[in-house]
């Protein structure tokens, strides 16, 4: 569950980002935010995982609460909250494997739970024949669906993609938003930010527009700019 209540973020240099946003999203939703550049989307994003915290107004996500979370508890809400990123963020030199090993020991996994999870999320993303690969050796689609398997892999209840076809040609787009979908189906909230206007009206899912650091828009269908 994410619920944001008359959020405000200003940051320190003066600037307004978000100016009275109220959002809520229930468990299994999956939504699609829009709006032009600097509407406050990239702020939402920091807000829901922990990078920042609110001015004023409530955040609360997955039963946590960031207006006055303790930063001990931080760690615990992002095991909570998977997160996609338009430049895949993978690490060069390892392969696939060893990419999504370092991500489960940072999080203190067990080995037992590296072995059994890393396979499960390989072949839920379509790459379980490409576990020794480096990311070089990989498409962009294929690079693209390892930051999926790797946002997976604490089996968290929500999903925040930023951008994450951004990179990639409209097939291939088409190929990321239709297993996206796909996870969201098994139970994962899933909050996507995009400007991909077709892509949203391919799909017909919920549309939230923000402008101004405020939403302007919420409704099922297009991707449509209301005057």
């Amino acid at each position: 569950m994410i619920r944001m209540l008359d959020v405000v973020k200003e940051y320190p240099n003066g600037t307004r980002a978000l100016n009275g946003l109220t959002l809520e999203l229930g468990d299994g939703e999956f939504a699609f935010l829009v709006g032009p550049s600097g509407s406050g989307k990239s702020t939402v994003i920091k807000l829901l995982t922990g990078e920042i915290m609110p001015t004023g107004g409530r955040v609360m996500v997955n039963g946590f609460s960031l207006s006055n979370i303790k930063e001990w508890q931080i760690p615990h809400l992002r095991r909570t909250v998977g997160v996609i990123f338009q430049d895949f963020r993978l690490i060069n030199n390892k392969n696939v494997w060893d990419n999504m090993v370092f991500a489960m020991r940072a999080v203190g996994a067990s080995p037992k739970e590296i072995q059994k999870r890393i396979p499960y999320v390989l072949d839920l993303v379509g790459l379980e024949n490409k576990s020794r690969r480096f990311p070089d050796e990989l498409s962009g689609g294929e690079q693209q669906r390892v930051a999926i398997a790797r946002a997976l892999l604490n089996n968290p209840s929500t999903i925040i993609a930023d951008e994450p076809t951004g990179n990639l040609d409209p097939a291939r787009s088409l190929e990321i938003m239709t297993l996206l979908s796909k996870i969201n189906e098994l139970g994962t909230t899933m909050l996507i930010v995009t400007h991909e206007r077709d892509l949203v009206d391919h799909f017909g899912k919920r549309v939230v527009m923000l402008e101004g650091g405020r939403v302007i828009s919420d409704s099922v269908g297009r991707y449509e700019v209301k005057r």
